[in-house]
C-alpha cells in the first residue's frame, strides 16, 4: 500500500509519497502544480509526518541532513549513484564527472546523468548538488530555476567553517 501527503514549500507543493515504511518519492510541483499521487495509493498524513516535518525545517534552514527511512525504487546502478548523492555535502555542488568517479566508474558520466535525472527523491537524495563539469547548472526535474533556489538556500544556511588560529 502507497499514502500520499502534500507539503507546501518555497518551491511549490512537493508531493510526499510513503509505502508505509519508508519514503518512496518526493515528487516536485509540475509546472507549479502539485503531481499528481499513484493511483493506488491512499491520502496520509500520519504516514508522512516525519518527513514533512524534516522537510520543513530544511526549507527553514534548521536541517543539513535528513534522516529517515528511505526506499526508493531502483536499479542496483540507480541506487549506487543515489547513494554516492546522500554523500555529497550539504552547501556544496560536484559535477556528474565526480560522481562518475566515486563510483568507479569514470567513463559512465551520461549514465550517471541518466540516473541523477531519475532519482525519485528530489532533495532528500541531493541530486540538485550536482552541476556541470565547468560549474554550470544543467538539467533538473524542478527545472533550472528551482535548481538555483535549492543551491542559494544551502548556501546561505551552510555552517561555515571554524578557522583555528595558532600562535
Amino acid at each position: 500500500m502507497l499514502y500520499y501527503d502534500p507539503l507546501d514549500t518555497p518551491i511549490g507543493p512537493l508531493l510526499l509519497v510513503s509505502d508505509g515504511a519508508g519514503l518512496v518519492e518526493v515528487g516536485l510541483p509540475d509546472r507549479g502544480k502539485l503531481a499528481k499521487p499513484p493511483e493506488d495509493a491512499k491520502a496520509s498524513r500520519s504516514k508522512l509526518h516525519a518527513a514533512a516535518r524534516q522537510l520543513d525545517e530544511y526549507f527553514a534552514g534548521k536541517r543539513l541532513q535528513f534522516d529517515l527511512p528511505l526506499h526508493p525504487g531502483g536499479t542496483p546502478f540507480q541506487l549506487e549513484v543515489w547513494g554516492a548523492l546522500l554523500a555529497i555535502p550539504y552547501g556544496e555542488t560536484v559535477s556528474y564527472a565526480d560522481i562518475a568517479r566515486r563510483i568507479r566508474r569514470p567513463r559512465a558520466v551520461r549514465a550517471v546523468g541518466a540516473a541523477n535525472g531519475a532519482n525519485p527523491l528530489a532533495i532528500i537524495v541531493p541530486c540538485h548538488r550536482v552541476i556541470g563539469s565547468h560549474g554550470d547548472l544543467v538539467g533538473y526535474g524542478g527545472g533550472l530555476p528551482t535548481k538555483r533556489w535549492l543551491l542559494a538556500h544551502e548556501r546561505r544556511h551552510a555552517p561555515v567553517p571554524s578557522l583555528t588560529l595558532t600562535a
